[in-house]
């Protein structure tokens, strides 16, 4: 006999009885009755729009506990909400239970043991506070109000992936309350195949209430030399054919990723070049100091640049550097895929889709996964695309909602003239809602492996509002 259920959560007659369950918490639940769900329901990207039945600001693991225990006996829709930062918001959900971690926002850091413990509510603005005042950082992303929970389980490309890989690949291990309610600690040595599948398969098999990182020496304790070398948009087949030959012929310790973008009418850049269109690296190096000025030379050498912004600064000013060009609030719409190599069919269709950028806050970027990343083997975690190249994404974006048809529009055929010259699969943190056949694109040959897993954690696929992976069905003699 088979079987396999891919929604343990069917609509019930019966309202839930959510007082009682608020009366479980230590945190506060939200419902649509009270004066402050509206903010509660909002997250990062303000084209979704979602009502969920009831919101649980949890404080605790015990209330994430309560709150996964309420879901299965009642048969209510579940949500897990961290940072808010999903691109297709899938930390909200219509009619659902959202158990929110934003209150649970703790940070430990242990010089001695070069780890640093983080609450599953964090931002990664938590994590660099806590860590960058002792030299240190975890590889993370690009942008500090993203959350860590969100980040982490889909993979982690970020500023440090050159030299010490994906987040992934620096967690030591995860808190997690399983779908049948209990908390388990995952591990290399506690619940192994728990441990793989949380490297990457995203939120698929239990909510994490904390993980353990591995920190790193950066810079000149936690100053780092980094910002933006600026061309004429014009210029970006040049850019990007040095950039591609470039990138994996530097030390480790540097990093850049490259877009296509409009410069910010604001200081500090020059208001000779606001609103101009640009193609544009983003710099990091995080060596030896006293080296910078070698490694950097061909960078400040190479072509007519605009502006080269490089600069000394801390880690945490370079990675909340775009925050304020992008609060919460704003319309998005994205496409993504990962990007074995810049060819030159890409650069002009590049060429051509910067040209039409239609919003100034519209972009596209290309995240290297070099380096530390390609030597972990790709079965060694979920994140499977380990050979090289980069996470490409692309994202229409403004703050007036009258303009989400064509940033949509822009992002949509964009992405469908450059996905012939790409890989296949996109990094599931930068994925809307776009079916089973990407999921299953995005992880190669661990997808088969992920589905086992899901199928030992959760069965009944409690945790689905998600890049979902079904769990595998199991055969009973």
């Amino acid at each position: 006999m088979s079987t396999t259920t891919t929604n343990s959560t069917p609509s019930t007659t019966t309202p839930p009885p959510y007082a009682e369950l608020a009366a479980s918490l230590r945190g506060e639940l939200i419902t649509p009755d009270d004066a402050g769900y509206d903010d509660a329901r909002a997250v990062y990207n303000a084209m979704i729009d979602r009502r969920p039945a009831a919101i649980a600001r949890c404080a605790n693991a015990a209330d994430v506990v309560a709150c996964v225990k309420f879901a299965r006996e009642h048969h209510v829709e579940l949500a897990v909400r961290g940072g808010g930062h999903n691109a297709g918001g899938l930390g909200v959900w219509d009619g659902a239970l959202v158990i929110d971690l934003s209150g649970m926002r703790g940070t430990t850091v242990s010089p001695a043991d070069r780890t640093v413990r983080v609450d599953g509510g964090c931002t990664w603005s938590d994590v660099d506070h806590a860590t960058v005042p002792f030299g240190m950082a975890t590889p993370s992303g690009f942008i500090a109000s993203t959350g860590v929970g969100g980040l982490t389980l889909g993979g982690g490309i970020g500023y440090l992936t050159r030299r010490f890989g994906l987040t992934v690949d620096n967690l030591l291990s995860a808190d997690v309350v399983l779908a049948d309610g209990t908390l388990v600690t995952a591990s290399e040595r506690s619940h192994p195949d728990l441990f793989w599948a949380l490297r990457g398969g995203g939120g698929n098999f239990g909510v994490v209430t904390s993980f353990q990182f591995a920190c790193h020496d950066i810079g000149d304790h936690g100053t780092v030399v980094g910002g933006p070398v600026l061309y004429d948009l014009e210029d970006t087949p040049d850019v990007m054919r040095w950039y591609r030959e470039l990138l994996p012929s530097l030390p480790e310790e540097l990093n850049g990723w490259i877009g296509l973008l409009t410069i910010p009418p604001a200081p500090p850049f020059p208001e000779e070049l606001w609103g101009r269109k640009a193609c544009g690296v983003v710099w990091c190096y995080t060596g030896d100091p006293d080296k910078a000025d070698a490694v950097l030379e061909p960078i400040r050498d190479f072509g007519n640049p605009l502006l080269v912004g490089l600069h000394e600064m801390p880690f945490t000013a370079l990675q909340s550097a775009f925050d304020g060009l992008y609060p919460a609030g704003l319309q998005w719409y994205w496409r993504a895929d990962f990007v074995r190599e810049i060819s030159d069919d890409a650069i002009d269709i590049h060429l051509e889709f910067g040209r039409q950028l239609p919003t100034g806050h519209s972009t596209m970027h290309m995240y290297p996964i070099d380096g530390a990343a390609t030597r972990v083997a790709e079965d060694a975690t979920a994140f499977a695309y380990r050979d090289g190249g980069w996470a490409g994404v692309i994202v229409g974006v403004d703050p007036d909602p009258a303009n989400a048809e064509v940033i949509t529009d822009w992002a949509k055929r964009y992405w469908e003239a450059l996905h012939p010259t790409t890989a296949g699969g996109a990094y599931v943190n930068f994925m809307m809602s776009e079916g089973e056949d990407r999921v299953r694109a995005s992880y190669l040959g661990n997808y088969d492996r992920l589905a086992q897993v899901k199928a030992k954690y959760d069965p009944d696929n409690l945790f689905h509002v998600n890049q979902n992976i079904r769990p595998a069905v199991r055969s009973e003699q």
